[in-house]
């Protein structure tokens, strides 16, 4: 189940690491690449089912005490907070965090609830908010520490298709990461953007976003799966950097926004919509922490 693992893999052992929506997907990824690098990590999520799912792969990994599961609402600040507490409690440290919770609901802005909208900025940027705030003078007192950010593509290009508010969200969180990058610059705390494309395997797709609602153009380009953007992670952790954009043609895809983005609109609408299967993709027998 895991493979590939670098001489250094044990580069966090000592560490504490805290996932916010981390029982599945991405997070969960992340979570299992840093406990294989020797972290113990503490994962919340507010999905039942997604806390089951992980706590059974948990039980068959070769070291399940170093994955720690608790259910926790990321939009709830003092629970958060106390979840991030006790984290810190658990070892008087706090390396690394990960911000990834989301809130998914993929429709035209004048069909969605403003409810939904309303969620769909408090899971993303709200959460993010939250607990950067609590575990910023935990890192500052220990003298060290990163911050690790789940963006995304759609916050940076804007095209036919994503959610307005799920744009609008992933577009905060970049702003905001960018503003705290120059805050911390100069000190031994680092924080990091990862910006994912489409990836493939996750609830995002099962659930939320059916493949019609993708460009056409999408279908010839790479996509992912959660162990690539945990390797970027594991990358970034080792060293530090402000982006991290899976797959790696994403910058050429920004730049051309920014360029021509009325035209890369046009182009993003031919062929209409988008027939690849981003749903069925597996992918959890490649997890791997390298």
């Amino acid at each position: 189940m895991l493979s590939g693992r670098a001489p250094d893999r044990d580069f966090l052992t000592g560490a504490t690491c805290l996932v916010v929506g981390g029982a599945q997907g991405i997070g969960w990824a992340v979570a299992v690449a840093m406990a294989d690098h020797g972290a113990t990590v503490h994962v919340c999520d507010v999905s039942e089912d997604s806390l089951a799912r992980a706590t059974e792969e948990t039980a068959r990994l070769p070291w399940p005490e170093r994955l720690v599961l608790a259910e926790c609402d990321a939009t709830d600040r003092g629970a958060l907070e106390r979840w991030i507490t006790a984290g810190h409690q658990s070892a008087g440290r706090v390396d690394v965090l990960v911000n990834n919770a989301a809130f998914v609901r993929w429709e035209p802005l004048e069909i969605m609830s403003v409810e939904d909208a309303e969620r769909t900025m408090a899971t993303a940027y709200g959460a993010t908010l939250y607990a950067t705030k609590a575990v910023l003078p935990l890192m500052r007192a220990a003298g060290r520490g990163h911050i690790v950010t789940v963006g995304s593509s759609v916050g940076r290009v804007h095209v036919k298709g994503p959610s307005a508010a799920y744009a609008a969200a992933k577009a905060a969180l970049e702003a905001f990461t960018a503003i705290l990058q120059i805050e911390l610059r100069g000190s031994p705390l680092h924080a990091t953007l990862v910006r994912p494309g489409a990836v493939a395997g996750t609830g995002f797709f099962q659930h939320h976003v059916p493949s019609a609602r993708m460009p056409r153009l999408a279908d010839f380009l790479p996509y992912s799966v959660p162990p690539d953007i945990a390797r970027g992670v594991i990358r970034a952790l080792r060293s530090p950097r402000d982006t991290l954009d899976v797959p790696g043609y994403l910058p050429a895809l920004y730049l051309l926004h920014d360029l021509f983005p009325t035209g890369l609109r046009r182009l993003m609408e031919l062929g209409g919509p988008g027939r690849r299967d981003y749903a069925h993709r597996s992918w959890h027998h490649h997890i791997t922490g390298s």
